[in-house]
């Protein structure tokens, strides 16, 4: 899946709005970027942009951004309220989906590196990316601002992570670093900001002081009167969401009004979130309350409702979930078509697509009409003491079908490495060598697109089992349609495999390989038979 890394740099300029179009167009015209805000502040004379990217990317973005940066602001007529010591302050990269923390941090690093090289000025790391406990903390690094960091630099202890040593005017220095993603978050109170500021006492990690700390870890809070809601909230950040989620939060304020014989009336999310947070409270309220729901969509809105976030504004998942905003179109033509268009695109005189993309359609129809049958069961009065069985095997269904359609395009392009390889020169030796090397690659590529739709075929023979054991018996000829067809899906993906094995010169891969396939095609002939078996009872 793709990795999805968010970018939160600073920049010591609020007020020109010249430079700061400059910048937020540096990084907005990078490719493979998607700039989500711009927030300048003219108090504070700082900007803070939001982007994202892959692991790539958001280096490019970041850089596109500090060379204008390193253009157009000079640190040696700045002022503002915010602390800050350099022209770019600080470019924290943040783990948004499918990536680490310590993947960001090596990520700080590349960047920080490269930008000392490129622009000549210094970077300390921090946060996450730092190894020494003096300089991990933000106002650590930053003591003193700008304007102590010309004598700073001269000491040893302060030597710059990349970067030179030296005092530049213009620019200062850029802290750099990996840091969880923070969410900011309000919940609304119907009373008093004194009432909202009660609660966020009680809960915050800072407490009411160092003796009496907060029931909350990595939460910092207040309480404020909002005249435009007429309501006070509990207003927070959530430094680190998977130690203090957001429906955690929550919960505990509804407790404290609780307590204060006052109501909550929902919640907000300032900015934006990702989606595994809004996920992490669904689950929460499905297993408090029981309820059924698989549906990702669904999920989402569960936890719309349950915190309340069209209280104050209209939540739109589109707009404000990470993995939403930057979400592109699947690049799946074949998927995409109309039954008749893909049978007769495979008809057609050309050798793609071929008997894996039909494999992959096979299998995912197989798993589609066992998922089809366990929901026209689920939740009908009949069947109510099957309840249990059709939910334990839908979502396993539901999901493997979503994830075997997309295999029907990845076979068609599963040969484009060993294309690729072919293409290239072979004069010398060398060329030669490399032309190899890269056919090989290709090949393994080839022989795994096909053997991942046998991997997710396989994980549904035992749903598929349960669903001809308990689903509704006048579905019976779906399932048994069902069953074969996941069979013929797996037996098809099996012999690509095979045909693509015959050139590959890596002996343990291809003996460990076959191994598994041939595993999966004889379990998948014993498992069809077994459901046709359950079935030929009724």
């Amino acid at each position: 899946m793709k990795k999805i890394i968010e970018c939160v740099p600073n920049f010591s300029e609020g007020r020109d709005q010249t430079i700061i179009n400059a910048i937020a167009e540096a990084i907005r015209n990078t490719k493979g970027v998607t700039l989500l805000d711009v927030d300048p502040g003219k108090s504070t004379n700082r900007t803070v942009y939001t982007f994202v990217g892959d692991e790539e990317t958001i280096i490019e973005g970041a850089l596109a951004g500090a060379r204008i940066a390193k253009e157009k602001i000079d640190m040696r007529t700045h002022k503002g309220e915010h602390p800050r010591f350099g022209a770019m302050d600080v470019c924290p990269f943040i783990p948004v989906a499918n990536v680490t923390m310590e993947e960001c941090a090596e990520i700080s690093k590349k960047f920080a590196k490269r930008a000392g090289e490129e622009l000549n000025v210094p970077f300390f790391l921090y946060e996450e990316a730092s190894d020494r406990d003096y300089r991990k903390k933000l106002p650590d690094v930053r003591k003193g601002e700008y304007e102590a960091l010309e004598e700073r630099l001269k000491y040893p202890e302060w030597t710059p992570d990349f970067g030179p040593s030296e005092f530049v005017p213009t620019w200062g220095a850029t802290a750099t670093g990996a840091r969880m993603f923070l969410i900011a978050y309000n919940v609304n109170i119907l009373g008093t900001s004194n009432q909202a500021h009660r609660i966020a006492l009680d809960l915050r990690e800072a407490g009411r002081g160092k003796n009496q700390p907060g029931k909350l870890k990595d939460v910092k809070g207040m309480g404020w009167f909002v005249d435009e809601y007429n309501m006070a909230q509990v207003t927070v950040n959530l430094n680190n969401y998977n130690v203090t989620p957001i429906h955690v939060l929550f919960e505990e304020v509804k407790k404290g009004a609780e307590e204060l014989n006052i109501a909550v009336a929902g919640s907000e999310i300032v900015g934006i979130v990702p989606l595994e947070s809004l996920l992490m409270a669904a689950e929460y309220y499905i297993e408090k309350e029981e309820l059924f729901i698989y549906q990702e969509e669904q999920k989402v809105r569960l936890a719309i409702e349950r915190l309340g976030l069209n209280s104050v504004a209209p939540f739109n998942p589109k707009e404000k979930i990470i993995e939403y905003i930057v979400a592109e179109a699947p690049d799946e033509p074949l998927a995409t078509m109309s039954v008749r268009g893909f049978i007769e695109e495979i008809s057609a005189r050309t050798s793609a697509p071929g008997g894996g993309s039909a494999s992959a359609a096979m299998a995912a129809i197989g798993t589609g009409l066992g998922a089809m049958v366990a929901k026209l069961t689920q939740g009908v009065r009949k069947f109510e003491h099957k309840e249990a069985q059709m939910q334990a095997v839908i979502p396993i269904l539901h999901d493997l079908t979503q994830s075997l359609i997309p295999m029907i395009d990845k076979d068609t392009s599963a040969f484009n490495e060993y294309m690729e390889g072919l293409r290239m020169p072979k004069s010398t030796d060398e060329e030669k060598a490399a032309r190899k090397t890269k056919m090989q690659a290709g090949l393994k590529t080839a022989i795994q697109v096909p053997l991942n739709t046998m991997c997710l075929g396989d994980k549904a023979w035992d749903a598929l089992i349960t669903t001809a054991e308990h689903s509704n018996p006048a579905s019976k000829s779906d399932v048994q349609v069902g069953a074969k067809a996941l069979e013929t899906g797996i037996w098809g993906a099996f012999q690509n495999v095979l045909i693509n094995m015959a050139d590959i010169e890596d002996e343990d891969f291809k003996a460990e390989t076959l191994a598994q396939a041939q595993t999966m095609e004889q379990r998948s002939r014993r498992k069809c038979a077994q459901v046709l078996a359950i079935l030929d009872k009724i």
